[in-house]
C-alpha cells in the first residue's frame, strides 16, 4: 500500500515542478490548480473565523510559542525546535515539545471509534514520548521528528496528539512545563498568546507560489505577517538579502535571524561511534535519503569533500525494510562505495541489520546562526520573562 501511496506522491510532486511534460501530467495540473484556488478560499475563510473570534482559542496559563513553516516539509525545523528547547531549558524554563506525529501509528482504528461513540475523546492522554528523563516510544509510534527531538534533548518532555491543547494541559498537570513548544504549529490556532516563529528555507523559500495540492505552500504569502521571528534556514555567510526584501513586502515588524545547519559529526547508525568531519574528505561514499529536499543533503556531503558515487532517493518519510539496506547496501559496494550516509531523521527509520559489509552513518547537525544571535537571545529572553 505504502508503495503505490509513494508513487502518487512522487508523480504529483513531478507535476508540481513540471518535471513532467505530457498530457497528462498538463490535465493533472490544471485539476491540482482548481483545487488550490478551493484549498486557498478554505484556507483564508478558516483564518477570518479565529480572527474573529467565531473559533475560540484557549489560554493555558504558560508560555506558547508555535515553529513552523508556509510550505510543506524542506525547511529543516526539527533543529530550530531543538535550539529553542535546548536555550529555553538551560534557562530554567521546564519545556514541553508538543507534535502532532506526523505519519506515526495511530491507536487502532476499533479504539479510536468507541472512544468517539462514548465521548470520550479528550479523555484518552497523548503519547508521551519522553517524560524528560527515558525515551518512551520508538520511531513508528511517535513519528520520527518527535522520536529526534526526544532522542537530542535531555530534561524536555515531548508529546504526541494532534489536539495540541489536550497535550498542552497534560503537559502542565502531568510534568508542571511552563512552556510548551509547538512543532509545526505556524497553522495551528487553538492556542493563544504565544509566539509566532516562522521558517523559510532560503533556498527555495515559496517553492512555485502556489497553494497545496498544486504547489507546497500550506497558505498565502502575505501571512507572514503574523509571524513574530522569521528564520531564514540553510543560509550562507554572503547572506540572503533579496529574500530579506521580498519578506519586508509582507511583515514590516518581525525580526530576520538568518541561521546554516552546521555539520557537527559522523555518527554509526547502529552502533552509535562517532567520527570526526574529516573521514569523508576524497571519501567514495553512497547516500541514501528519504526527505523533502535530497539535493540539499547530497550537496553538503560533496562540500565537506566527499566524492558521492551512487545515491538513491526515497519519498519523505520512507519506512525502510530489511531488505531495502541490504539492497543499498550491496548497489554501494558494487560502486565502490567505502561508506553508506544518511540524514539522522533517516536513520531513526533503519531497521536493525546484521551486516556490516559497510560502515552507515548519518550526519548529526545543528544550528548555526550566522545574522541576528542577538534577536535570537531576545526571542528567548522574551519566551522566559515575557
Amino acid at each position: 500500500m505504502w508503495q503505490w501511496t509513494e508513487s502518487v506522491e512522487q508523480y504529483v510532486l513531478d507535476v508540481i515542478f513540471e518535471r513532467r511534460r505530457d498530457p497528462s501530467a498538463r490535465i493533472t495540473s490544471a485539476i491540482l490548480l482548481g483545487l488550490s484556488k478551493i484549498y486557498q478560499l478554505c484556507v483564508q475563510v478558516r483564518l477570518r473565523l479565529w480572527q474573529h473570534r467565531i473559533f475560540r482559542d484557549h489560554t493555558l496559563g504558560c508560555q506558547v510559542v508555535s515553529i513552523g513553516n508556509l510550505s510543506v516539509g524542506g525547511t529543516g525545523k526539527t533543529p530550530v525546535v531543538e535550539v529553542f528547547a535546548r536555550a529555553l531549558q538551560q534557562r530554567g524554563r521546564r519545556v514541553a515539545i508538543l507534535s502532532r506525529g506526523y505519519k506515526s501509528v495511530p491507536r487502532p482504528l476499533w479504539q479510536r471509534i468507541l472512544s468517539k461513540l462514548a465521548f470520550q475523546e479528550d479523555k484518552v492522554p497523548p503519547k508521551i514520548v519522553s517524560d524528560g528523563r527515558s525515551l518512551l516510544l520508538d520511531s513508528e509510534q511517535a513519528g520520527d521528528e518527535p522520536y529526534m527531538l526526544a532522542s537530542n534533548l535531555r530534561d524536555v518532555v515531548v508529546l504526541v496528539d494532534k489536539d495540541r491543547v489536550k497535550s498542552g494541559r497534560y503537559a502542565i498537570s502531568k510534568f508542571g512545563c511552563d512552556t510548551l513548544l509547538l512543532d509545526d504549529g505556524f497553522q495551528y490556532l487553538a492556542l493563544k498568546s504565544r509566539l509566532d516563529i516562522c521558517l523559510i528555507d532560503r533556498n527555495n523559500p515559496f517553492g512555485n507560489h502556489y497553494l497545496l495540492p498544486r504547489g507546497t505552500l500550506r497558505e498565502p504569502i502575505r501571512n507572514l505577517k503574523r509571524a513574530h521571528y522569521i528564520f531564514i534556514t540553510k543560509s550562507s555567510e554572503l547572506g540572503a538579502r533579496k529574500l530579506r526584501k521580498a519578506i519586508r513586502q509582507f511583515n514590516q515588524q518581525a525580526e530576520i535571524i538568518e541561521c546554516a545547519h552546521q555539520p557537527l559529526y559522523l555518527q554509526d547508525v547502529f552502533t552509535g561511534e562517532r567520527h570526526p568531519l574529516e573521514e569523508l574528505r576524497d571519501l567514495p561514499i553512497a547516500a541514501i535519503s528519504g526527505i523533502a529536499v535530497p539535493d540539499s543533503f547530497e550537496e553538503g556531503l560533496q562540500g565537506l569533500g566527499a566524492n558521492l558515487v551512487y545515491a538513491k532517493r526515497y519519498a519523505d518519510h520512507h519506512r525502510y525494510s530489511q531488505q531495502e539496506i541490504i539492497n543499498m547496501i550491496n548497489r554501494s559496494l558494487k560502486r565502490g562505495a567505502a561508506a553508506l550516509l544518511t540524514t539522522e531523521k533517516d536513520a531513526v527509520r533503519f531497521p536493525k541489520i546484521d551486516r556490516r559489509d559497510i560502515p552507515v552513518y548519518y550526519l548529526r547537525v545543528e544550528i548555526r546562526i550566522i545574522s541576528g544571535a542577538k534577536d535570537f537571545d531576545d526571542a528567548v529572553a522574551n519566551i522566559c520573562h515575557g
